[in-house]
């Protein structure tokens, strides 16, 4: 059985972020040999006056491919016991567990996290949808209001699109000037294009910049390149600066 995992508001300004407590949780699922957990993908959420969030407001969330589905429920007490313990003071976490069937309504869910990006949603229209579709939903502190992002997070996984790689690419030897074939070879790039969608062959050559990070395009991990501008006439290709994928 796979099941998304994603959790959202486990943080303050002084606390370790969401996305270490969400490591902490794939860990627990592999210590356990419950089952293997996929990289986990950060999705940013709207910024608002009327969202309280310590610095960015955004959810995490990873997948993970259980042996037995007994265990889910085993994995989803002890997820809540843990954020319950572990999440920061004057946060409101919220964790969310869906099992991936056939009968999941994955565009409900992909809607709801396109939502959340654009507009001021309540706990209400979280729990509303999560019943609906049988979904497990739960707060475990403060006002509870992680739920949301939470939920969101699923939906913007599910959707394919939206997402940047918790973490940096890093390869062997640090190498300034790599193949396109070479970058594949990582687990964590599928391919390696454009900022405008041209997808690079196999042969060319990218510098690649420091800490470079992979975004969610259609359902692949993609690494985003633009013409090279140093002085390097090694390679055409640059990968891009953290600011010019932002917006994923």
């Amino acid at each position: 059985m796979e099941i998304l995992v994603s959790i959202d508001d486990t943080d303050n300004l002084e606390s370790r972020g969401t996305g270490e407590l969400a490591v902490e949780l794939t860990r627990l699922i592999e210590t356990n040999n419950w089952g293997q957990c996929s990289f986990i993908s950060r999705h940013q959420l709207l910024v608002h006056p009327d969202i309280p969030y310590t610095s960015h407001n955004s959810s995490m969330c990873f997948s993970a491919r259980f042996t037995h589905s007994a265990w889910v429920e085993q994995f989803i007490g002890l997820a809540g016991d843990f954020l319950a313990w572990e999440s920061a003071s004057g946060s409101d976490p919220g964790l969310c567990v869906v099992c991936l069937s056939d009968s999941l309504d994955r565009q409900a869910l992909t809607r709801f996290g396109s939502l959340a990006k654009q507009q001021v949603l309540c706990k209400e229209d979280a729990y509303g949808l999560a019943k609906e579709h049988e979904i497990h939903l739960s707060e475990h502190g403060g006002s509870g209001q992680g739920v949301i992002g939470a939920l969101a997070g699923v939906g913007l996984r599910l959707g394919g699109n939206d997402g940047r790689l918790k973490g940096w690419l890093r390869y062997p030897g640090d190498q300034d000037i790599m193949s396109v074939a070479e970058l594949c070879a990582h687990p964590h790039v599928d391919r390696v294009q454009t900022l405008e969608g041209t997808l690079l062959s196999q042969k060319e050559r990218v510098f690649v910049r420091e800490r470079p990070k992979s975004v969610l395009l259609d359902g692949q991990l993609v690494l985003l390149v633009n013409t090279n501008t140093g002085a390097s006439k090694e390679a055409g290709w640059e990968t891009c600066h953290r600011r010019k994928i932002k917006r994923y």
